[in-house]
C-alpha cells in the first residue's frame, strides 16, 4: 500500500496519485513497484488486525503505474514467486480467516465426520487453513511459474469507476506476462480447479462430481474477483474512512536490470 495511503499521496478528491520513481529505466531496466507497508504506518484503533489486513490485500498488489508505456516492472523470478506464496500465506490474516471459516463450518456441521467439540473444530481448522495454502500455491507459485505469468494485481488508479471496476473484473481473466503484455490468467482458472479438486482429499463433506466442483469453482472465482475489486478501491476506502495511517516517506522505486 505504501506511499497511497499516506495524506500526501491522497489529492483534496480522495483519488490516489501515482508515486514517483527514481529515474526512466532503459529498455534493458525495470523498475521495482513500490515496497510494502509496515504495521507501523498504522496508528488507530484495532492496530494489528487493520494493518495486517491491509497488507494482506497488497501484498500481492503492484503499487507503481506508468502512462507513458515505457516502464517496465520487474517480473518475479520462480524463487521470487515462491517467495511471494510463503510471505503471503505467512500473514496473521491467514490464519484467522481460517479460523473464522472453520467457525463458520462448525456452526453449519459441515464436514459432518468431523464431529463437534475442539476436535472437530482443529479438524475444520487444519481444513480451512489447507484450502487456502492450496489454492495460493497454484494461483501465485505454481502456474505462475509453468505459464510464466505474474501473479501479482496491478492496481489502475485512474480513471471512472466504471473503469476501474471493469480492470478489476477483467483480471479474473486476463493477467500480465512476466516478459510484458497481457495473457489469458491461467493461473487463475487452473489453480482454481486444481485446488477444488484436491480439497476432496480432505473435506469428507464434499460432494463428489463435476457438477458440485464447478459450482465451488465459481464461488472460488467469484471471491478471487472480489478481492481485486477490494485491492482496486483500497487507497480510497482508507481515505473515505479516514484510517490513520501515517504519513511516511517511502524510497522511490529502485531499478533492477532484467536477467
Amino acid at each position: 500500500m505504501g506511499i497511497l495511503l499516506s495524506r500526501a499521496a491522497l489529492s483534496q478528491t480522495g483519488t490516489p496519485q501515482p508515486g514517483p520513481m527514481q529515474q526512466m529505466p532503459s529498455k534493458d531496466d525495470c523498475v521495482q513497484p513500490a515496497p510494502l507497508f509496515s504495521a507501523e504506518d498504522y496508528d488507530g484503533p484495532l492496530n494489528k488486525f487493520v494493518a495486517y489486513f491491509s497488507r494482506k490485500l497488497e501484498i500481492k498488489t503492484v503499487h507503481g503505474h506508468d502512462h507513458s508505456g515505457k516502464l517496465k516492472f520487474c517480473a518475479l523470478r520462480p524463487s521470487e514467486k515462491l517467495r511471494l506464496f510463503v510471505d503471503n500465506n505467512a500473514e496473521p490474516v491467514t490464519f484467522i480467516v481460517a479460523g473464522y471459516n472453520a467457525g463458520l463450518d462448525q456452526a453449519s456441521d459441515n464436514d459432518h465426520a468431523f464431529g463437534q467439540g475442539a476436535a472437530g473444530y482443529g479438524k475444520r481448522y487444519g481444513a480451512a487453513l489447507a484450502d487456502q495454502t492450496a489454492g495460493d500455491f497454484f494461483h501465485t507459485f505454481l502456474f505462475p511459474v509453468v505459464f510464466r505469468q505474474d501473479p501479482r494485481y496491478y492496481r489502475r488508479y485512474e480513471g471512472t469507476f466504471q473503469q476501474r471496476l471493469g480492470h478489476a473484473l477483467t483480471h479474473t481473466f486476463v493477467a500480465s506476462r512476466d516478459s510484458g503484455g497481457k495473457m489469458f490468467n491461467f493461473s487463475q482458472w487452473l489453480g482454481t480447479a486444481c485446488s477444488t479438486v484436491l480439497s476432496n482429499a480432505y473435506h469428507p463433506g464434499n460432494e463428489r462430481g463435476v457438477r458440485p466442483v464447478v459450482a465451488r469453482m465459481s464461488v472460488g472465482i467469484a471471491s478471487d474477483a472480489g478481492f481485486d475489486v477490494l485491492r482496486e478501491f483500497w487507497p480510497e476506502i482508507v481515505h473515505k474512512l479516514k484510517l490513520p495511517f501515517r504519513e511516511r516517506n517511502y524510497p522511490v522505486a529502485s531499478a533492477r536490470r532484467s536477467q
